[in-house]
């Protein structure tokens, strides 16, 4: 008999195989302009975009940030890369017995400043308390909307300027031959962060958390115009979110190793330990694909903030072939295969 293993919700081919296989074989249906069936990052219905999150990382506390923050920037984030402007979260708290009080209250506070950050708020919610043991402290739940916006719409005619685009949001299937992927920062940093607080290790040095809420950044992004896809490279890090796009779009994408950002002490801690950067997770960065002609201008604007100072323009679609293809440090190409899943557990 076939069991859910950790795996399954870490993002990657199984995660992926789990939703196709068992998921949209029961669910979904609707006639949304986004279904479910698309597996983005949220729906659209109307001009509405919906998301829904829940959040599970061990421990609740880690270097950078908690499951508060986490909880609202990783919700914020998903309906700010499809173009949406969000407007109101809802918060589902499921509660550990024997969580201390002092606890729930700093998580409250950090999600209080997150939302400051991103200017919006939590309207609704609910909250359950089940037997200690069965959580680690507690998940979150975390939903949200957004709607359409100036910036979009600017956006959008940005990019008819240069080629015909009939898509309505920003999708990750709407990537087309010669467009350029760029990534707002450096990668890993969240997981390595989590693991340390997981395992206890110290990696000679601060490694923290990314984790924070980017729509602003977006609408900054989409009122300078050009882009056609984004994700933020959450589970399965940048390996699972440029094979997502290629799927979906069906392009080839080859990624330049030398030009992804990565802190020195994040690379030596997965050489350390036997994993793979690129397929680290993190919760504060977005990957861009935007039109060729739009490209400098968007990555000169992402320099100009702090979030996106370390940005790099790291690829381009292609009709070569089919896959993601990394292009090495010594000149060499290799095949950057989808994640199995992220190799860190728990990490949002």
């Amino acid at each position: 008999m076939k069991q859910i293993t950790m795996t399954h919700g870490a993002g990657g081919t199984v995660m992926n195989s789990l939703n196709k296989n068992y998921v949209l074989k029961h669910l979904g249906g609707s006639s949304a302009e986004v279904p479910l069936e698309a597996l983005d990052d949220a729906a659209v219905i109307g001009d509405i975009v919906l998301k829904s999150d829940s959040h599970a990382v061990k421990p609740i506390f880690f270097p950078g940030g908690d499951i508060g923050r986490l909880a609202v920037a990783g919700t914020v984030n998903d309906i700010a890369v499809l173009g949406a402007e969000p407007t109101g979260l809802s918060c589902g708290f499921i509660l550990e017995e024997g969580l201390l009080m002092d606890e729930l209250e700093r998580i409250l506070v950090s999600m209080s400043k997150a939302c400051r950050e991103a200017d919006v708020y939590i309207v609704t919610g609910d909250t359950k308390v089940v037997e200690k043991g069965a959580l680690g402290g507690c998940v979150i739940n975390t939903s949200g909307i957004g709607i359409r916006n100036e910036a979009l719409e600017k956006n959008i005619a940005e990019v008819k300027k240069r080629r015909v685009f009939d898509a309505q949001w920003i999708l990750d299937s709407n990537l087309r031959e010669g467009d350029k992927i760029i990534v707002s920062g450096t990668m890993g940093d969240h997981g390595l962060a989590v693991l340390s607080s997981q395992e206890g290790y110290d990696f000679g040095s601060h490694i923290t958390s990314d984790v924070a809420p980017l729509n602003k950044l977006i609408m900054h992004l989409l009122h300078i115009g050009g882009i056609v896809a984004m994700k933020d490279p959450t589970r399965g890090g940048l390996s699972n979110t440029l094979n997502e796009l290629s799927e979906k779009s069906k392009v080839g994408i080859l990624a330049h190793e030398e030009k992804i950002p990565m802190r020195g002490d994040v690379k030596a801690a997965c050489e350390m330990l036997g994993l793979d950067p690129l397929e680290v997770g993190n919760e504060g960065k977005v990957v861009v694909g935007v039109i060729p002609q739009k490209a400098e201008e968007i990555l000169a604007a992402l320099k100009e903030t702090e979030e996106g100072k370390k940005a790099q323009i790291v690829g381009e679609t292609t009709k070569e072939f089919s896959q993601v293809v990394l292009k090495t440090t010594v000149g060499g190409k290799r095949i950057l295969a989808p994640p199995i899943g992220d190799p860190i557990p728990r990490i949002c």
